[in-house]
């Protein structure tokens, strides 16, 4: 069986670089052009889905308010807006 996520994901400008970070996971990447970083994150998020499932550790832990870029004055330097989806094949056994 397989489960797919949907995350909220968002890019903002660093100076030279961007800074990709998944608000719903308060993971975060970088790179040195959007589509890096926005890979990047996408690397880190499965890292740490899986590190926290093998684990038995909180899954979801968001970005808290009053640091979401979306809600702040940060919203000038937000860059993308973007959904972070993640395909979890699940399976049991015994």
């Amino acid at each position: 069986m397989s489960e797919v996520f949907r995350f909220t994901g968002v890019v903002l400008r660093e100076g030279e670089m961007f800074v990709a970070l998944c608000l719903d996971l308060d993971v975060a990447s970088q790179g040195s052009s959007v589509e890096e970083a926005k890979s990047n994150l996408l690397e880190a998020v499965s890292l740490y889905l899986e590190t926290a499932i093998e684990s038995n550790l909180p899954v979801i832990r968001p970005v808290p308010v009053e640091e979401n870029p979306l809600l702040t004055e940060d919203r000038e330097r937000v860059v993308d807006v973007f959904d972070v989806r993640v395909d979890l094949t699940l399976s049991a056994y015994a």
